[in-house]
């Protein structure tokens, strides 16, 4: 490691302070940190093993009941115990940081330009007036590749999507131009090509500045591309530290090699191999090594004595079995579940649910009010008409889940995934098109025939927290579908133990709350309630997306498991293409409410006909930092929240990289007529809506 350091840490511990009835916890203990200027260090581990604690200790900005000991040294300045004043100059100007939730992050009710804009005017000499700053906030936005950056700069923080919110407050760190900048799961729940914009951004924000980066993140993709050296971190220790070369292609430490071998590929290959069991509570490690009660290699050393991080400076590890652990994969320290896979071939089964011609709109927030021209919804050129007061959520969908089969249907957020999940699930009469369930119509079903239908399509939410009543204990939480079924008391029991043994839960856990239980396992319980009646169609509405690695790792391997025969038709939604890839039989790609491609998944992944999909696919992290650097990612332009959908022709052209190579002739028809979907014959149904795919499917015919 050559060049100046800018930010060394030693000995950093982080506690609960204690009080007369109750001890201290402690939170960190003792990280070693050092980060030379221009250097990228990715910070990364399971969610509660410190390491957001540790960025927040480096600028002051524990909670309060929190003591912070050791060293923090700036530039050669100590920050720990530095006065609350003295912190405020350094904090912006010396140090910035990049939080995980900027909406929460930003004040509400000042614009984002006037807030970019704050740290000039609190920071540089001679302090520059309101609308000099609020002009210098533009042009930091135009650097970040903020579409419309005076409309951006001059909005409130909750008109931006999130993607756009990410980079303004990237744009906030860069303003000062410090010395280093903290950047807390800056890709957290993004999808895929907000997450390659976004990181671009902070590469952008770095060069510019000479700041060096430090990168908190649990997604070991971005990692591999990103950064120059990884400390990984478990139980509020650093347990291994190494180049990213280095400590992808031969980690030292199981634990490392468990989190690495937990990420889905999107270039298939091995299935993620789960880490089982759960991180220790806070303080609540023994005597030897943390890791220990999870650990293949645990010898009876590892259980009574705390591995210290030895090694040369270059790789260091915290095991007491590195040696072994160095020989043995991923795949034989932690064995993923076999199942068996579909077979290919034969008949294709017939249709759990069939989707043709759906559209759903909603009416625009205020848009049925007195005109205000200055309101983000209003037309440049004029008032919207009535129809154009609508958000068309979706447009046209036609889709086809078989028996016994898991479809994919991936796409950015605001592509309408969501919502033709929900348009499945409320067995409504829908706007327009119609919605097929077991061979039912939804648009005729009778109150009954809809009661009846009910039991057969459940739902997983994004959040299960927010679907589970948090004063019912789990037990009646999973029974309260066999209930509604008046099914007798023993059966519910038999049914309810049986669901939470699938999903990995005991006995012990049915009369606990949710609140009791960690992230994971609350997404397990809305699994096990989702199973509980048997359902013919199950709808999975990313069901990992706020999930860390290795716990969704164990969730993705329940789910493939679930796959098995009698388990259940499945229409999965999520905007990670590589959990579809080891999950889903068919895909279907959604852009601006439309499906644009569809077809078997390895089909669809190795040869993309459309050029949305082969976007998607690119901006996919892979982690294998050698094959991260080959990669020719092209990031799409824009943000999906700015497609016009009245506008005509291809949603897709503004921002798609195969318009601009068009003759004027070929561009025309994309300007003017909407893509018609292209078939094939190929087992799989193959179709592409392109009017100039970039391969061309074997048999593809009008």
């Amino acid at each position: 490691m050559t060049g100046e350091v800018v930010l060394d840490v030693r000995g950093l511990r982080v506690g609960r302070a204690g009080g007369r009835r109750s001890a201290g916890v402690p939170l960190v203990h003792g990280v070693d940190l050092r980060l030379c200027r221009g250097e990228v260090l990715g910070l990364v581990g399971e969610s509660g093993a410190g390491k957001s604690l540790t960025a927040l200790a480096l600028l002051g900005l524990c909670p309060p009941g929190v003591e912070v000991s050791g060293s923090v040294r700036l530039l050669g300045r100590e920050l720990v115990g530095l006065p609350v004043r003295e912190l405020a100059r350094v904090r912006g100007r010396h140090i910035a940081m990049v939080f995980q939730d900027a909406l929460s992050a930003f004040t509400p009710v000042q614009r984002v330009g006037d807030q970019i804009g704050e740290v000039l005017r609190i920071h540089q000499r001679p302090r520059p007036g309101r609308e000099s700053a609020l002009r210098a906030a533009t042009e930091l936005l135009e650097a970040l590749g903020v579409p419309e950056p005076d409309r951006a700069a001059r909005s409130y923080p909750h008109q931006l999507s999130g993607g756009m919110r990410q980079r303004a407050m990237i744009a906030m760190a860069m303003a000062g131009r410090p010395e280093v900048i903290v950047a807390d799961e800056p890709t957290s729940a993004l999808d895929v090509t907000v997450r390659a914009q976004v990181l671009e951004a902070l590469t952008t924000a770095r060069r510019a500045t000479g700041a060096a980066l430090l990168l908190v993140s649990h997604d070991l993709g971005v990692v591999a591309g990103t950064a120059d050296r990884v400390a990984v971190m478990y139980a509020g220790r650093i347990v291994e530290s190494a180049g990213v070369d280095a400590l992808f292609a031969q980690p030292r430490m199981p634990y490392t090699k468990g989190l690495i071998g937990s990420v889905p590929r999107v270039d298939g290959g091995t299935p993620p191999t789960p880490v089982p069991g759960e991180p220790p509570a806070a303080g609540g490690s023994g005597p030897g090594c943390a890791f220990a009660p999870r650990c293949p290699l645990v010898e009876h050393e590892c259980r009574e004595r705390m591995p210290e991080l030895t090694g040369e400076a270059r790789h260091m590890a915290a095991c007491h079995r590195g040696d072994e652990a160095v020989k043995r994969s991923s795949v034989e320290l932690f064995p993923p579940s076999m199942y068996r896979r579909r077979p290919a071939g034969g008949p294709a089964p017939e249709p759990v649910l069939r989707i043709t011609g759906l559209a759903k709109s909603y009416p625009v927030p205020g848009a049925f009010g007195p005109w205000n021209p200055s309101s983000p919804w209003s037309l440049r050129r004029g008032r919207r008409t009535a129809a154009e007061r609508v958000v068309r959520a979706v447009e046209s969908v036609d889709l086809e889940v078989r028996r016994g089969e898991t479809v994919g249907l991936v796409g950015e957020s605001g592509a309408g995934k969501s919502t033709t999940l929900l348009e499945v699930v409320s067995l409504a009469v829908p706007q327009s098109g119609t919605i097929e369930i077991l061979g039912q119509d939804t648009s005729s079903l009778s109150r009954e025939a809809a009661r009846r239908l009910r039991s057969a399509v459940q739902i997983v939410p994004q959040d299960p927290m927010s679907s589970l009543d948090p004063r019912m204990p789990v037990g009646d939480i999973v029974a309260e579908p066999l209930w509604v079924q008046r099914l007798p008391a023993d059966r519910v029991a038999a049914r309810v133990a049986e669901v939470l043994r699938l999903v990995g839960l005991g006995p012990q856990d049915l009369s606990a709350c949710p609140h009791r239980f960690s992230g994971g396992q609350r997404q397990r319980i809305a699994i096990a309630r989702a199973l509980a009646a048997r359902p013919r169609l199950l709808l999975l509405d990313e069901p990992l997306s706020a999930l860390d690695v290795s716990v969704g790792a164990g969730i993705l391997d329940l789910l493939r498991r679930l796959r098995e025969d009698p388990g259940p038709s499945c229409l999965f939604v999520s905007h990670d293409l590589a959990v579809v890839r080891q999950l889903a039989d068919r895909v279907a790609v959604m852009h601006a409410g439309r499906v644009v491609e569809t077809g078997e998944v390895q089909e669809v992944f190795e040869r993309p006909a459309h050029p949305y999909t082969r976007a998607l696919l690119d901006a996919v992290p892979v982690p294998d930092p050698a094959l991260q650097r080959t990669r020719t990612a092209v990031v799409l332009r824009g943000d999906p929240s700015t497609v016009d959908a009245y506008a005509a022709g291809c949603r897709f052209r503004t921002r798609c990289p195969v318009f601009a190579s068009l003759r004027r002739e070929e561009q025309h028809r994309c300007e003017r007529e909407i893509p018609a979907t292209l078939k094939t014959a190929v087992g799989g149904g193959r179709s592409v809506a392109c009017h100039f795919p970039l391969t061309d499917p074997r048999g593809v015919s009008g």
